[in-house]
């Protein structure tokens, strides 16, 4: 099994924070618990009061136009005053227009303007306070899934196949004295010029309590070893710079050389080269020897 150190952090969806889109001073922001949907920060917008204003100035300008009409048909002004209160009101029809093209246009992008919480969970941090004026871009709180957590490590490329192929993975988080079995894996398709690793995410279940971001963890993947082949130390012949075995094969006994590895506490020593799976060895090599010699001086003759 093989061990990497990682820490643990959000799901892709939660790990992120919420950016500004549009330029816009905070008038409230709301956070620790969230649910999906709640507003979070929003910004003060002036459009609708401009509106109010604009349509009172317009029913104001069209009462005072009709009594200047009714006084005009009487005799009692001049049409100069006339005049003065049909451009009155004309103005402010237009300013009446003006302000609900821009109540409009405000609607358009009041969803960049009022920021509500993608998913339920915890805002682990605040990036702005009451009253600051936010650009575009600018982060303005981060927050988490505890029901939808990951695991991040960096994997030596090398050990990228074993970890593709590993059945199983285990994440150990010290701090807690906890094992979690993990519920997925992914690899990311990018690799690290510098430190030549991989990123591998590691999902976690949604039952697990106590886990933060943050968090130091191992990660240990489930790798099957190859099987190596080892023969008894005592098999082997060292004459001079030569390492062998005596190799058995239909009934005659010959000298074979072979490249070995490092010995276990067993007994048993690795063969990196010169046998292969089924070859037959003599256990006991001065025995062999012997018999061999025999042979040899038998066909001599």
């Amino acid at each position: 099994m093989s061990k990497f150190a990682c820490l643990l952090a959000c799901a892709v969806l939660v790990s992120q924070p919420a950016w500004a889109a549009l330029p816009f001073t905070t008038t409230t922001v709301n956070y620790q618990m969230t649910d999906t949907g709640q507003e979070l920060s929003s910004a003060a917008t002036g459009s609708q009061a401009q509106v109010a204003q604009a349509t009172a100035t317009l029913e104001n300008a069209r009462a005072n136009y009709e009594r200047q009409q009714q006084l005009f048909q009487q005799k009692f002004i001049s049409q100069a005053a006339l005049d003065r209160a049909t451009a009155e009101y004309r103005s402010a029809e237009a300013a009446a227009r003006a302000a609900r093209a821009g109540a409009g246009q405000t609607a358009a992008v009041s969803g960049y303007t009022v920021i509500t919480a993608p998913f339920s969970g915890i805002v682990a941090a605040r990036h702005v306070e009451v009253g600051e004026t936010v650009t575009p871009g600018k982060p303005l709180m981060t927050g988490f899934d505890p029901k939808d957590m990951r695991v991040i490590a960096n994997i030596p490329q090398y050990k990228l196949a074993e970890v593709k192929a590993a059945p199983r993975v285990a994440v150990e988080i010290p701090s807690l004295n906890k094992w979690i079995a993990a519920t997925g894996i992914t690899v990311l398709p990018s690799a690290d010029v510098a430190t030549h690793t991989v990123k591998v995410r590691i999902d976690l279940p949604a039952d697990v309590e106590g886990v933060i971001p943050g968090m130091f963890a191992r990660a240990h993947f489930s790798m099957a070893s190859a099987r190596k082949l080892t023969i008894p130390l005592s098999a082997v012949v060292r004459r001079s710079e030569i390492t062998a075995v005596y190799v058995v094969n239909q009934g005659k006994v010959s000298l074979r050389q072979v490249r070995l590895g490092t010995p276990n506490a067993r007994g048993q020593v690795e063969v990196l080269a010169g046998l292969n799976p089924g070859d037959v060895i003599a256990l006991e090599p001065v025995k062999a020897g012997i018999y061999a010699k025999s042979a040899a001086n038998q066909s001599a003759k």
